[in-house]
């Protein structure tokens, strides 16, 4: 009796039905990360490095985690992108003055620029969180990290949140 050869392929939805289920969590949690102006790029890298592996994927049970593991991946690339731009300036003034012309932002704005200036975990952490409402579990599958990791990096920037943000 000849042995047969059992295929160990795992069985993937198309790759659609996970875009359709998972988009807008996926877009909203980037612009908490980056912001609105950067979200839209790091939305596209992130679906394009998950189609390009998705083919390969070997295990299915937890889609959701992986996709935010992979933008969360991309945050973390578009970030330290941004760190290595040398930023061109016309004249460099002899010393630092302010300018009174910007417009104030909303309270929204202004909270939500002070979450994208957390420690990358913290940020990363409360953005799972109240973006996307994403338990400690997920949260820690999506960082690498245990469940009380998890909930400590909500936790200390809720807390630095509260200190450092007054409305």
């Amino acid at each position: 009796m000849a042995a047969r050869n059992v295929s160990s392929a795992v069985r993937l939805p198309p790759f659609q039905t996970l875009l359709d289920a998972h988009g807008r969590d996926v877009h909203r949690f980037l612009v908490a990360s980056v912001g609105r102006i950067d979200a839209d790029d790091c939305y596209q890298e992130t679906w394009i490095a998950a189609l390009r592996a998705y083919p390969k994927l070997k295990d299915a049970s937890n889609l959701r985690s992986w996709i935010f593991t992979v933008a969360h991946r991309k945050v973390i690339d578009h970030i330290r992108a941004r760190r290595r731009v040398a930023v061109p300036v016309g004249v460099v003034p002899e010393a630092a003055t302010e300018t009174a012309t910007e417009a104030p932002a909303t309270t929204d704005e202004e909270l939500w620029a002070r979450v994208r200036e957390l420690p990358a975990k913290q940020r990363t952490a409360l953005a799972l969180r109240y973006v996307v409402d994403a338990g400690y579990d997920e949260i820690s599958s999506v960082m690498g990290t245990s469940e009380d990791a998890a909930r400590r990096n909500v936790h200390e920037a809720l807390k630095r949140l509260r200190t450092e943000y007054q409305p």
